[in-house]
């Protein structure tokens, strides 16, 4: 999926947090947002999520040649941030049934082989609120990057990982990208977004 910002701008209130900001995320690549907190990052990527309205300028999302409406674009991708919450009351189990019930799982992938991958096997039955922060961003994780969607999102996604919890992001990300667009949002550039290709410095846009 390719993704065009064009004159993108948004302001709360009287005060602008970015204006004018011109780039593309292209199809099949990895980029990154970069800026400190509070200079706009978040904001941004909840716009090309469709959860907000930009102030000033569109967005033109291509798949396959297709233009997708802006209303559609939810259908078409998934996204991990520290405001998106696990549904506590879930087991893990539950939570991956609940979530792929509405996204399909890569091809080869089903419930068992998703779960294998977080390495905590003894806790598919276990609530998410019995959970450490690092489990719990492991399994926003995998819901993300295992869905057979074009375009994933991901909001601070080392937030809560200790060191191996990083190196098996990074092998996650590595291992499936492949043919979709990823956008990263960081402030850790290295940590978080070492595989990106392409850098956008919501800064330059204030």
């Amino acid at each position: 999926m390719k993704i065009q910002l064009e004159q993108i701008g948004k302001k709360f209130n009287t005060e602008w947090i970015f204006r004018d900001v011109i780039f593309t995320f292209d199809k099949n690549s990895i980029s990154v947002i970069l800026g400190r907190n509070g200079s706009g990052k978040s904001t941004l990527l909840q716009i090309v999520a469709g959860n907000l309205l930009p102030s000033s300028g569109k967005i033109i999302y291509t798949r396959d040649g297709q233009t997708i409406h802006g209303d559609e674009i939810f259908r078409h991708l998934t996204m991990v941030a520290p405001y998106l919450e696990l549904i506590e009351d879930f087991t893990l189990n539950e939570m991956l049934e609940f979530h792929f019930s509405f996204k399909h799982y890569l091809p080869g992938y089903d419930l068992a082989s998703v779960t294998n991958l977080l390495h905590f096997p003894t806790m598919k039955h276990k609530q998410i609120r019995q959970f450490s922060s690092g489990m719990k961003q492991r399994v926003k994780l995998v819901l993300a990057i295992l869905s057979d969607v074009p375009l994933i999102l991901l909001d601070e996604p080392a937030m809560n990982l200790d060191k191996p919890g990083i190196d098996w992001y990074h092998g996650l990300v590595n291992e499936f990208a492949g043919n979709r667009t990823i956008i990263i949002c960081s402030n850790l550039h290295q940590t978080e977004s070492a595989f990106a290709t392409k850098a956008l410095q919501i800064e330059e846009y204030k």
